[in-house]
């Protein structure tokens, strides 16, 4: 019996290393991006974007705690904005900032999340017309930590995360097409 512990053990063992291995062989870094076509000129669709307290109308985090706390500071939109919210588990608590805008076609968002798990990345959004219809391009990016690597490896975070661009995108197309 006791050979048979020690087998499973020396296994349990293995499988944890090859595991915690196996995550520190992921990239450094990521990025996450999906876009979208809009039937709404740029001029239209880059309020919403600028303008963080205009968020509420699109974002898909916006309604997954109706209890969340929002805070506004520096610049009302543009370079300056500062969004801040502490929520639920399915949003945790963190900070926006708008660091760079150029109006219309692009923000850069200096992104902290402070709970559930600490990360620091950037939000970029483009706005690129193109024929007819507009061109919306959300993207994150930023270091993959050992933790992001650990939990990549049984979670697929490209997938999870562009599920909700990808939702905050057609909201998005839903307000401005109207």
């Amino acid at each position: 019996m006791r050979r048979i512990l020690a087998l499973v053990g020396a296994l349990v063992v293995l499988a944890v290393a090859a595991i915690l291995i196996y995550a520190a062989t992921k990239p450094d870094s990521f990025r996450v991006e999906r876009s979208m076509a809009m039937n709404a000129p740029a001029e239209k669709i880059f309020p919403y974007i600028e303008g963080l307290k205009r968020w509420t109308e699109w974002s898909p985090y916006e309604g997954r705690d109706p209890q969340m706390k929002r805070t506004y500071s520096g610049a009302e939109s543009g370079k300056g904005a500062v969004y801040e919210w502490d929520g639920n588990d399915q949003v945790g608590k963190g900070r926006m900032e708008i660091v760079d805008s150029k109006p219309p076609n692009r923000v850069v968002i200096k992104l902290d999340f402070l709970k559930p798990f600490e990360g620091h990345n950037t939000a970029e959004l483009i706005v690129e017309p193109k024929g007819g219809q507009t061109i919306v391009t959300w993207a994150m990016y930023g270091p993959s930590t050992f933790m992001t690597k650990l939990i990549g490896t049984f979670m697929d975070m490209d997938d999870m995360i562009g599920r909700d661009f990808a939702a905050g995108l057609a909201k998005l197309k839903t307000v401005v097409e109207k």
